[in-house]
């Protein structure tokens, strides 16, 4: 089961991310956009997907997935339970989070 300490991991080892603390929410940047968010339990993660494939992506598997808090739902963004995740899904649905963030050469970059 992956927690924060891996989504630290992931989120850190890519080009330009840094972490900051808000609310109690540990948050993963590119400059000022935040790419994840941890919840203050730890149980959540909050990252950022596109609006228009979110509701199929929670409705596909609403045991992990769900939809973000009301005031949340402006934004690219879903969230998910990290007790239900694997690693390597949680990696890349980090990795495509960031992805969204990044000019595409950093991106194009780092991916190789």
């Amino acid at each position: 089961m992956p927690g924060l300490d891996d989504v630290r991991r992931i989120a850190l080892q890519l080009p330009r991310a840094y972490e900051a603390i808000v609310r109690d929410y540990v948050k993963f940047r590119v400059g000022r956009i935040v790419f994840a968010s941890v919840s203050p339990d730890e149980t959540l993660l909050g990252f950022g997907y596109p609006r228009e494939q979110r509701e199929a992506l929670v409705a596909a598997n609403p045991g992990t997935f769900l939809m973000p808090v009301t005031s949340d739902l402006r934004y690219q963004w879903v969230r998910l339970r990290l007790a239900e995740i694997d690693p390597v899904e949680l990696e890349e649905l980090l990795v495509d989070a960031w992805r969204m963030c990044v000019p595409k050469k950093v991106a194009a970059e780092y991916l190789g």
